[in-house]
Formats: C-alpha cells, sequence, structure tokens
C-alpha cells in the first residue's frame, strides 16, 4: 500500500522547512513569520504516524523540528497587522505575524516542547485549552506560572495523550489579549491512522472585533456590540473557499473564541457531529444536523460525505454574523417616503442618495465613498449579481475530480441546463431532465456565493 507520504515526499513541506534541518539542537527552533493572509497548503508528515494533515481557513501550520524525540515549536506572540479582507486591515495581537496564530499539529503520544517568545509590551501566557497536561503547564497567569514577560523566552514541555481538536489563548490580561486576536488551533492526531479517516480536513476560529470605520485597533473593552464576526480574523469576500473533490470525506473543525454563541449553518448537506473539545463522538451518540450551534469557548467539528456539486453556502445563521461594520444605531426607514427631504438634503450635498426605505440589498451593489480602512456592509460578487453577504460567510466548492492537494478556489460552478431558478413567465415550463435529484433542485438558490478576494 502506498501511503501519501511515499507520494508526496518531502516536496509538499513549506519552502522554508528545509532550515528547520540546519537548526542546532542546542538553540531554539526558528520561530518561521506568516505575512500572507492567504490560506497555505497542508504540512504533510515525513516521519512517525501517517495522518491527513489539516488546512487552515486563510491559516497556515507551524512547522516542527525533531530534537531526541521531542516535537519543538516556537511560537512568538507579538503585534501583527492582519489583512481582514482586501482593502482592510487590523493592528492585532497574534503570533509569528497572524492572528490567529499557527495550527499546532501532532500526534497522540507525542511529546511536545514549545517555546513561547514574548514580543508584546505586556507579560502574557499560553493556555492549551482542552488539553490533559500537568498543572503546571496550564498557562494561567499567577495561579500555575508567572507571566512571560516582555523579551523573555517560557518553555511548555508535556505529553499528549488524547487526540481531538484544540485552542491555545492567552490567561493573561485575557480581555486585552484575546480582544486583540491572541488565539490559534491545535490538532492533536490519532496514532492509529485508520481511526476517523478523512480525504479533507479543515479548521478555522470564530472571533470577533470591534473597530470603528475608519480606524485600525479593536476596542477591547467591547463586551456585545462587535461590528465585525471574521472567520480566522476575515471576513467575507476575503474568507476562502472550502474547495472539495466530489465523494471526499470532509470534516470541517470550528473553535468558537467570540463572546456569543454561533449557530454555523451549511447549504445543500446535512452532516454529522463527530467531535467536540472534549473528545470523539462515539458511532451510537452521533447526530444529524444541517446547522450546528458552536457555544462560547467550545468547538465543534462535522463530517459529510461530498456527494452534491455546486458552491454551497456556508455562514453562521445569526443575520448580522454576515454583515461587515455594522452600525447599530442606524434608523429603520422602511416605508418612509425621502422625496422632499431628498431634494432639500441636495441644496447642500448634491450627490445625497436615499437609503434604507425599501430595505438594506442596494448597499450590496453601490459604490460610495467610505472612510480608509473600511469594508462596505455588503460586500463580493457573484456570477449572477452582487452577494449581500460578509463577515461570517464562505463557501463549500464541490468539484469532481479535483487533485488530492488542490485547495485552491475552482471558480463558480456551472450548473446544469435546467438546474437554476427562473422567472415564470406564463408559459409552461420546459421538462427538467433526469438527473440525480439532490443536485438539480436547489444548485443555485443558495449558491453562486464565492471568494473575490
Amino acid at each position: 500500500m502506498i501511503t501519501r507520504r511515499q507520494i508526496l515526499g518531502g516536496g509538499a513541506l513549506l519552502a522554508g522547512a528545509a532550515a528547520w534541518t540546519k537548526t542546532s539542537a542546542m538553540g531554539l527552533p526558528e520561530a518561521p513569520i506568516m505575512e500572507s493572509p492567504d490560506m497555505q497548503p497542508p504540512l504533510f508528515p515525513t516521519s512517525g504516524p501517517d495522518y491527513q494533515p489539516v488546512v487552515t481557513l486563510n491559516g497556515w501550520t507551524l512547522p516542527h523540528r525533531m530534537n531526541n524525540g521531542v516535537k519543538e515549536f516556537h511560537l512568538v506572540a507579538e503585534p501583527v497587522e492582519r489583512e481582514l479582507a482586501p482593502g482592510t486591515t487590523a493592528y492585532l495581537w497574534g503570533y509569528n505575524g497572524q492572528s490567529p496564530g499557527p495550527t499546532i499539529e501532532a500526534v497522540e503520544g507525542d511529546r511536545v516542547r514549545i517555546f513561547v517568545t514574548n514580543r508584546l509590551p505586556e507579560h502574557t501566557t499560553i493556555h492549551w485549552h482542552g488539553l490533559i497536561l500537568p498543572n503546571g503547564m496550564d498557562g494561567v497567569t499567577g495561579l500555575t506560572q508567572p507571566g512571560i514577560p516582555p523579551g523573555k523566552t517560557f518553555v511548555y514541555e508535556f505529553d499528549l495523550v488524547k487526540s481531538g481538536t484544540f485552542m491555545y489563548h492567552p490567561h493573561a490580561d485575557e480581555m486585552v489579549q484575546m480582544a486583540m486576536g491572541m488565539m490559534g488551533f491545535f490538532v492533536i492526531h490519532p496514532k492509529d491512522s485508520s481511526f476517523m479517516p478523512v480525504d479533507r480536513d479543515f479548521v478555522f476560529l470564530l472571533n470577533a472585533y470591534d473597530i470603528e470605520p475608519g480606524s485600525y485597533v479593536p476596542r477591547v473593552m467591547e463586551m456585545t456590540d462587535f461590528n465585525l464576526w471574521c472567520m480566522n480574523s476575515r471576513v467575507f469576500p476575503g474568507i476562502s473557499p472550502l474547495a472539495v473533490s466530489k465523494n471526499d470525506r470532509v470534516r470541517v473543525r470550528v473553535g468558537n473564541l467570540t463572546m456569543t454563541n454561533h449557530p454555523i449553518h451549511m447549504h445543500g448537506y446535512d452532516f454529522e457531529v463527530t467531535c467536540t473539545d472534549g473528545g470523539w463522538v462515539r458511532p451510537e451518540a452521533r447526530w444529524p444536523e444541517v446547522t450546528i450551534d458552536i457555544p462560547v469557548g467550545a468547538m465543534r467539528a462535522y463530517e459529510f460525505d461530498a456527494k452534491y456539486e455546486g458552491d454551497w453556502a456556508f455562514h453562521c445563521h445569526k443575520s448580522h454574523h454576515t454583515m461587515n461594520a455594522m452600525g447599530h444605531d442606524v434608523p429603520t426607514f422602511i416605508g418612509v417616503d425621502k422625496t422632499e427631504v431628498t431634494k432639500k438634503i441636495r441644496r447642500v450635498q448634491p450627490e445625497y442618495m436615499p437609503m434604507g426605505n425599501r430595505g438594506m440589498a442596494d448597499m450590496g451593489e453601490m459604490e460610495m465613498p467610505l472612510p480608509d480602512n473600511t469594508i462596505k456592509m455588503m460586500e463580493g460578487w457573484g456570477q449572477f449579481g452582487a452577494i449581500e453577504m460578509g463577515s461570517m460567510f464562505s463557501v463549500v466548492k464541490v468539484r469532481q475530480g479535483l487533485s488530492a492537494t488542490d485547495y485552491s478556489d475552482p471558480g463558480w460552478y456551472q450548473h446544469p441546463e435546467g438546474t437554476v431558478a427562473y422567472e415564470w413567465t406564463g408559459d409552461t415550463p420546459a421538462p427538467v431532465k433526469s438527473g440525480d435529484a439532490k443536485t438539480m433542485t436547489p444548485a443555485n438558490p443558495h449558491g453562486g456565493h464565492g471568494n473575490q478576494g
């Protein structure tokens, strides 16, 4: 039997990984930096148990080095600039050049040693959310360890005693540091590669910011009134699609480190919830869903078989969480006749446009001046026009024949003839050609959405 490792070898590693073999085992591991907001290819294992590596939505996986049987990683806590979407940047705190930080991947039974260097203006720690480990490695400032002072490096070392999906974040000045974007994923693969196998494995965190239009730094004191709801610190149309080959077994792991729950809904499919941050769900305990609520501070993973081709919307079902730069003090003008007041306003502001009296959909198509570094409330275009969505929204793009290592955007779905909703003109509809009813019926009304950034 030929494994992925034999097929791919070292060629699938990131270009910078070769430098790790040159690093002295007596010194710190190198701390790779990622500046690109694009989704990076997975890191396939080159030693130890085989596994299907995860792909972090608009993120990357942290390389490691081996040192006498221990996997060593190096995280650097530091100020970062994160592109939320093309043309919109936030000044955040994160790890190794990005927020969220890189995903850490390892295997059940591994011993890991994680060096954490602090380049923030205040002390920090890292809590390994959900992991079973020695109390002194739990990362709670004052309780289990002193804070890591600016300019210092601390070491966390422990054995990975269970597989599953976990997170990391500070337990030091947590209100500020998490509000500034300090968080990341920690994935531990089963030692037995035949346990819970999938063909594609996506991970990402839900996070939120309150960044005033025209500004760059989040308001860290905000508790409830956030205006940017993000998937891995990105907002639509800057979120990459989840590209999937038809008939793949797909896992999606979602962690929530915002201040509220998020009902994540996927169009076109039902799926099984197979994992929480507490562990794998036994087969007899799994349940079918089309929407899974992700509680605060929790992770949920679900799986499905990619049977139905199309561009399937994937989003939080709280309607305000699919809008960018929301202003919650905007009055409602639906049904209001603005004709006369528009004439008066245009005497002093000729370019004034009345809005809101017939709904907000016009905003998806309008090009109007905005403060610098501010994304439109509705942004992005599909093959049928403006997509009236933003923030926590992406697309699962199922296509026939994608390469096992191809995660690039395959473009818009080409709908079979007779499968797109159309205007009725009073004529007798033409008969729909026979075919897969699941593919034929719901392909476009909720599809046609994708990444423009």
